[in-house]
């Protein structure tokens, strides 16, 4: 059964002003599909001859893979660079007359800074003769914004489960994207390493390999171009592009600037406390290693027992 068919469906709201938007759709902290908004220009302009004029032959780094499904945890695709309007070519292409691996390989684009090791993605400085097509919803401070990341990638490619711990906004400017998102109380199904799911087949898991995963509870969406997705920060996601797609995704920091590492020009590295909090708990297991089987294990279901009694909160969406 697709997870289309056995899961819930992203509420979707049309013609939100900012008003609606932070009184009566950012409260739940559930995701939500935002239609209507005037995302300027760009919905029509942005066809791949228009942005290979634009963008023409400045280099940009993109992901290529033999097959539509990423895999970060395993790195199945390979970073390479080339022209941005060779790379859009390409990735508009079902077939490659000139490709690395094969005919049939996939490309995918997440905009960098100029020094990705310390600065962050934003279309108005990677792309400034672009910026000006795109409206940037004002559904957030301007001091809040982290970033804006320019991403394009060819039909079929699927994107690996992973969260940000930012909000964000994903702009679909054109074609269309399938996402299906699981809630972060989910987070103890989806067999995780770091911030990404090792679940990569979505449609049909391995149920053997992660029984656990029967357990999530799949939401689902179509965007369509011009709609928006309001993501709130943990919700896992995994994104496939049903056609060539283009898309901005805004980041903005919604919470204390001081809960972020400013060390993280991708803004997707673990708020601070929380990297200290998983470092403790690494040190932790690591004593209970020193212990006998019997006793590792029931301390370790103290532990547990302990971490649900006081820290999880059943009435979180």
């Amino acid at each position: 059964m697709g997870e289309e068919e056995r899961g819930i469906k992203v509420p979707l709201y049309e013609n939100v002003n900012k008003e609606v938007f932070l009184n009566e759709i950012y409260p739940q902290r559930v995701p939500a599909v935002l239609r209507g908004v005037d995302i300027g220009p760009c919905v029509h302009l942005w066809t791949p001859e228009y942005l290979c004029q634009k963008g023409r032959n400045r280099e940009v780094k993109i992901h290529v893979c033999p097959t539509a499904q990423m895999d970060f945890i395993n790195k199945n695709f390979a970073y390479r660079s080339l022209p941005f309007d060779e790379f859009v070519r390409r990735a508009a292409e079902e077939k490659h007359s000139d490709f690395f691996h094969s005919q049939d390989e996939k490309y995918y684009l997440r905009s960098l800074g100029e020094d990705p090791r310390k600065d962050v993605a934003d279309i108005r400085t990677q792309f400034p003769e672009l910026a000006d097509d795109i409206i940037f919803p004002e559904f957030f401070a301007p001091s809040q914004f982290f970033s804006s990341v320019f991403r394009i990638g060819s039909p079929g490619v699927q994107l690996w489960t992973h969260y940000d711990i930012m909000d964000n906004l994903l702009i679909q400017v054109s074609g269309r994207k399938r996402v299906v998102l699981f809630s972060p109380r989910d987070a103890t199904h989806l067999y995780l390493t770091g911030d990404k799911s090792a679940v990569l087949d979505l449609e049909h898991p391995d149920l053997e390999k992660f029984p656990q995963f029967s357990q999530a509870r799949p939401y689902h969406c179509c965007l369509q171009p011009g709609d928006i997705l309001f993501l709130p920060a943990l919700w896992f996601h995994n994104v496939v592009s049903l056609d060539f797609g283009v898309a901005v995704n805004i980041f903005w920091r919604h919470l204390d600037a001081g809960y972020y590492d400013n060390k993280d020009p991708y803004g997707n590295k673990d708020l601070l406390l929380g990297q200290r909090a998983l470092q403790i708990l690494d040190r932790a297991l690591k004593t209970l290693d020193e212990l006998p089987v019997e006793y590792k294990d029931f301390y370790g279901r103290r532990m547990v027992s302990k971490i649900q009694q006081t820290v999880f909160d059943t009435d979180l969406p």
